[in-house]
Formats: C-alpha cells, structure tokens, sequence
C-alpha cells in the first residue's frame, strides 16, 4: 500500500475543533448545567433528575439516528463538514443561551422545560459535530500509520478537553446571590471562540473517499449488518470497557486519595510517565505486530496493574508502579481502540461495498454509553457491601471499608480486561488475508478518487 501523509495543519485544525467541541459538552454535561440550574437558579433536585432521565433516552437513540443520516449525505463538501461547518454557529448559540434565564420565567416549570429543552438541541448539536469529527480520521486516511498520527495529536488535545471544564468551572461558577455576569461572559466568550475555530477548521481537512448514499441500505438494515460484522462484535467489547474503566476511573480517585496516604502528585506523576511511555511503545509494537496483539497486551497490563492495587495500593512504592502500569493500559486505550474502529469499518466496507462510519459510530454510542451508568452504579454498590460509610470523615473507614474502595475501584476494570483480551483472540481482522483485503480495498479508493 502506498503510504500516505495527511498535514500538520488537517491533524492541528481537526483536534482543536474536537478539543473545543468536547469542552463544551463536559461544562454542560459535567455536573455544570445541574449546578447551575438547581444550585444557582433554584430548580428542585428531582426535577433535574427527571430532567436527566428523559434526556438519557434521546442521548442514546440519537447517536445511531444522525450516523445513519450523515452515511447517505450528498453534497460537495463531503458527508460530515457540512454538519461540523454549519452545525458550529447553532451550536455555539445554544451553549451561550443555556446560561441565561429564558422570557419562560424562573418558576419550577420553566426552569425544568428550560433545561430539558437546552440539553435536547445542545446534544442534537453536539452529535451532529462531534460525530463527523469522530470518525474523519478513518476518510482523511486509510492505512493505520497515517491514521495513528492522528491519533497521537487527539490523546493531547483530548486530556485538554477532559481537564478544561474540572478546572475552569469552579473557578469561574457563581455563587448563591451573586451576580453571574462574570460567568455569563466567560461563557459567550467561550462559545464563539469555539464556533468560530470549528467553523474554520472546516478548511483544512476533507474527506478522500465515500459510497453512494442512494445505494446505501436502509436503517434497520444498517444496525443489523453492523451485528453481522464480528470484528464490529469483538470490537464492542474492548469499547465497553475503556467507557466504563475511564468512568469507574474517575469516580473512585477522590475516594481512594481520602483513604490511603499515597501522595497523589507521585500517583499522577507515575500515570502520566505511564501514558507517554505507553504512547511511545504502542507507535512503535503497532506497525511490528498489529493493533490486535497491542491490545491484548495493553489489556493483560491494565489488568495487572489494576489487580496490584487492590492487594498493594495503600503503599508507595507498589502504587506507584501499578499507575505507571495503569497508564501504559490507558494511552493505550486512547490509541489502539481508534485505530481498531477504524479497521472494523474498513472491513465492513469491503463486505459490503458501503461507507458507514458514521452508524458504526452511532450504534457503538448506543451500545457504550450505558457503560457510564452501570459505572457509577457499581462502585457505589460494592463499596456499600464493604460497609462504607458516607458519614465518616476521609481516612476514617475501618479496614474493610477501606478494602472495598480498592476493590470496587479496580476489581471490575481488571476483569472486563482480561475479558477483553480473551475476546481479541476471535478478531478476524489479522494475518495475510486481512492485509491482503486492505490492499484490494486502497486499490477501490484509488480508482475512485
């Protein structure tokens, strides 16, 4: 296959859109949107909860529903910047006027259809932009070393996203009986420059190659035939864990940092040399042995890693050897996964003649994001069976209390991992016939370009 190169400027203008597009989304839906309707506008609790509930239903159906849309799109742009392009303005008016108190009023009705009705067109905005910037890599190019340089620059863009709204929401957050036009600022701020820079980086990168969306199967047909594919299958497998790991991750940190006298600067400091290490390691065993063999060595370390935790994490030096571990496993997680997507769409592709990156990832969202509820409802089981006690001060728990948040932190990633390195073994996208199926397939797009 002819090796291809895609810019400096496609791989910069791309991540700074998904970045900024990303950062929104955490504001609104990372605690930011229900703090400032219930805390600082004065919406009841349940409410909110309602408000999360019938929002739960539209947030898993509508990911499938637009990748089947933007799959049969026609236009000269391509099937995806059309919506990135456009979708940016629509998307930025309503991030900014989700923090305003609409003409409907501050009573309880009006700040829960306020609410309901912001996060309704904010998600329907969002997925139609963060989708097409999802899965540009796999059109942008084709063989995985150009896709993985790609990927590279998104692991950095993305840790950006993921840590701007923890740390830019409460520094800025109004406070009971305050004035929010601080805020408010900030935010409007915040939404043109980020509607501008997606707007703009449309300019940059486009995509190679398409299918024809008149020939393209219907909807039903289209989850179904997503079924048939195992690779897609396999694939699932390894997604649902990196969700529920980084969500499961995230929750049970603060609780373990209350328990354990670990300095949590050495415990970062070790993840993060982890992750760069990891990085390192995955570019270069990618192109030696596959993406299917990384991942199932970056299963089996995140699994010991995990595993060393439990029995050994309330000392130093074992901690922080197993979050070193931990992240090799979760760079590898950034990387590896992406680029087995995008092998299981090839695949499809040369199966069924079509193009649908787009459903893959819908119907991936689908299935991925109850991960996140079964997550958080997890940890907070197990560590009730362990006897934990919310009423008792941090570093106060009895030992078996103290065990369970170990256990209830690690004990779960470390199984569905090595669940998933057992599943790769049935990943049929390795050896010579799978190469040679990736070359007929370069060959296809060459022709059409």
């Amino acid at each position: 296959m002819k090796e291809e190169k895609v810019s400096v400027s496609s791989k910069f203008w791309l991540c700074s859109a998904d970045c900024l597009c990303g950062t929104l989304s955490g504001l609104i839906t990372g605690g930011g949107m229900t703090y400032f309707y219930t805390k600082y506008l004065g919406l009841d609790e349940g409410l909110a909860s309602i408000v999360w509930m019938i929002f739960a239903v539209w947030n898993a159906l509508n990911d499938p529903l637009f990748g089947y849309i933007s799959d049969r799109t026609k236009s000269k742009l391509g099937r995806r910047i059309p919506y990135i392009r456009y979708g940016a303005l629509l998307y930025g008016v309503i991030f900014i006027l989700s923090w305003f108190l609409w003409p409907l009023g501050g009573s309880q009705t009006a700040l829960f259809v306020q609410m309901l009705v912001s996060l309704f067109f904010f998600d329907t905005f969002y997925t139609a932009i963060a989708t097409s910037l999802y899965v540009l890599p796999y059109t942008m190019a084709e063989s995985n070393q150009a896709r993985s340089g790609i990927f590279v620059w998104k692991i950095f863009f993305t840790l950006l996203s993921l840590a701007a709204p923890l740390v830019l929401f409460p520094l800025v957050r109004p406070d009971v009986g305050e004035s929010a036009s601080r805020f408010q600022t900030i935010m409007i701020m915040l939404g043109v420059v980020t509607t501008l820079v997606i707007f703009f980086s449309t300019f940059f990168y486009k995509e190679k190659y398409t299918s024809d969306a008149e020939e393209a199967p219907g909807l039903w047909e289209s989850i179904c035939q997503c079924f048939k594919n195992r690779a897609f299958l396999v694939y699932e497998v390894i997604s649902f864990t990196v969700i529920f790991v980084q969500t499961i991750l995230m929750q049970g940190v603060v609780y373990y940092f209350d328990e354990f006298t670990v300095p949590m600067p050495l415990a970062y400091a070790s993840l993060g040399v982890g992750a760069v290490c990891g990085i390192i390691l995955w570019i270069k065993s990618m192109g030696k042995i596959g993406v299917a063999k990384c991942i199932i060595v970056m299963s089996v370390a995140f699994a010991a890693g995990a595993t060393l935790v439990i029995f050994a994490g309330q000392y130093v030096i074992p901690a922080m050897i197993a979050f070193f571990i931990i992240g090799l496993g979760f760079s590898g997680g950034m990387y590896l996964v992406p680029l087995m997507n995008g092998e299981v769409i090839d695949y499809d592709e040369a199966k069924t003649g079509f193009r649908r990156e787009g459903m893959y990832a819908g119907v991936n969202s689908l299935i991925t994001k109850p991960a996140i509820s079964f997550a958080n409802a997890a940890f907070v089981m197990i560590i009730g069976w362990f006897g934990y006690d919310n009423a008792v001060k941090a570093g106060a728990q009895d030992a078996m209390a103290k065990f369970g948040v170990k256990v209830a932190w690690m004990a779960l990633p470390a199984l569905l991992f090595i669940i998933s390195a057992i599943a790769m073994k049935a990943y049929p996208l390795v050896g010579a016939e799978w190469k040679k199926l990736k070359e007929e397939l370069s060959r296809k797009h060459e022709v059409e370009r």
